[in-house]
């Protein structure tokens, strides 16, 4: 079950979050945080994004498992600078280790995209560690790899590359050509 949490529905969600956030991590994920990570910090975390959630820049999805469960999220953050309003930032994309290949990911990420036309986005932007099932993930739906910054994040071990990627939803192509060529 998915569903859209609001900046009144968090507090309830926030130990599930919580969890989550704490599963990922601990199993490597590269999301931001490194282990250890505490629960507190990670309540936290979720916390502090209310804001945005109850001034829609961010709209945020929460999977469960058939006995409420928190087993994934996936975020949505709008671009709200004028020239920017046609696209959104995927973030945030989390599937707890155990809920893993399952459908969870693929079904957060097409929910994901059904909120982007929603709002009248059609390309969206993420990044992720680049050789993780994340990324095949991201391939098999349609997602377009447009580069990689070796070293971009750290992780318990040294730092890990980063793969940048693009999906377009429909409309007009973007313009993949390269900034100063002409």
């Amino acid at each position: 079950m998915i569903e859209e949490l609001t900046a009144g529905t968090l507090p309830a969600a926030l130990p599930g979050l919580a969890g989550l956030l704490v599963a990922c991590v601990e199993a490597g994920a590269s999301i931001g945080f490194l282990p250890p990570m505490r629960p507190a910090e990670a309540a936290a975390y979720w916390d502090g994004l209310a804001g945005a959630l109850a001034t829609g820049e961010r709209r945020m999805l929460l999977a469960r498992d058939g006995r409420g469960a928190v087993t994934g999220t996936a975020s949505l953050v709008l671009a709200g600078l004028p020239n920017g309003r046609h696209r959104a930032e995927v973030a945030k994309v989390m599937v707890h280790p155990a809920a893993r290949r399952q459908g969870v990911g693929r079904a957060l990420m097409l929910r994901l995209e059904a909120l982007a036309r929603e709002e009248g986005r059609d390309l969206l932007v993420l990044d992720t560690k680049s050789g993780e099932a994340a990324e095949r993930l991201y391939r098999a739906l349609g997602w377009i790899a447009v580069g990689q910054v070796p070293g971009y994040a750290l992780e318990p071990g040294g730092r890990c590359a980063t793969t940048f990627m693009y999906r377009a939803l429909g409309g007009a192509p973007p313009d993949v050509g390269l900034v100063g060529k002409g």
